[in-house]
């Protein structure tokens, strides 16, 4: 079991390799001690850092001297209430719903109506503010509006996840996984990622228990088919880690014989999540 001590920062924070914290790996570590052991001053120093970096939108930028509230706050929001604080979350998830990517605002529907394409794009979850919409922060913001709906029901997250969900399944390569945007390009089929894959499937959890038309659930054991295929070859830890949350989200529990190796802060955080006995990102 990973001793987090020994990379920690003494602002509490955590470092991708070597240096300064940056809210990402921080993140990471948090969930991964909640799906492992959580040691107590460790865990309370990294989820003071993790406080004190909120902006004043209610956001989280990536890094405490960037100016900007980016895809990270969806990670930040995935922290338990009791240790966060209700009232950041609440700030999070707010500051979440009113980001959309840029091709689902008004003009990228003008464009749509002009080529007659009356159907409206299914509107998922930018890296940064005003740009586009890509499969990674999409999944994560499926992700924390669940957990923010497990303390009552929201209409208006509700339907930010069921509009999230179409967009990854839009998005879907024809392999049946996920890249990290376009499932398509100069007219070709894309190829599907591992990590992407992994993370999107995990974040379409609750599509499965929620009533599906025909496609949706056909679209989902296409996704875990292709989910496996990825895992049988990931050489990645990240990949490795997302594909097999992503798959024990639908009941697939896949054993770890030889884990590959952990380069980053990050990939040691998200191997130790996949392989706890809970897992953070659900519950």
């Amino acid at each position: 079991m990973t001793d987090w001590r020994y990379k920690q920062n003494r602002d509490g924070g955590w470092a991708y390799n070597q240096g300064c914290s940056w809210t990402e790996p921080t993140a990471f570590v948090l969930l991964a001690q909640i799906a492992t052991k959580i040691d107590r001053p460790s865990f309370e120093a990294g989820m003071k850092f993790l406080r004190s970096t909120q902006r004043s939108d209610g956001g989280w930028s990536p890094h405490p001297e960037v100016t900007e509230s980016t895809w990270v706050t969806a990670l930040a929001a995935l922290m338990p209430e009791e240790a966060i604080g209700a009232d950041r979350v609440k700030q999070a998830l707010e500051w979440l719903e009113g980001q959309t990517g840029r091709e689902s605002t008004w003009s990228f529907e003008f464009q749509q109506w002009i080529h007659g394409i009356r159907e409206k794009n299914p509107e998922g979850w930018p890296w940064f503010p005003n740009t586009a919409a890509w499969v990674i922060p999409t999944s994560l913001g499926i992700l924390a509006f669940e957990r923010g709906l497990t303390h009552g029901e929201n209409r208006s997250l509700r339907g930010r996840v069921n509009q999230a969900r179409q967009f990854l399944f839009a998005r879907m390569c024809a392999d049946g996984g996920w890249n990290h945007g376009a499932n398509r390009a100069l007219g070709r089929d894309g190829d599907s990622y591992p990590e992407t894959t992994g993370i999107a499937l995990l974040a379409l959890h609750g599509a499965s228990r929620a009533p599906m038309n025909i496609n949706d659930a056909a679209a989902i054991e296409r996704a875990k088919q292709a989910a496996r295929r990825h895992l049988a070859v990931c050489k990645t830890a990240e990949g490795t880690a997302w594909l097999r949350m992503g798959l024990a989200a639908h009941g697939e529990v896949s054993p770890l014989q030889f884990p590959p190796v952990s380069r980053t802060t990050v990939d040691a955080a998200l191997t130790a999540i996949s392989s706890g006995f809970c897992n953070p990102l659900l519950s």
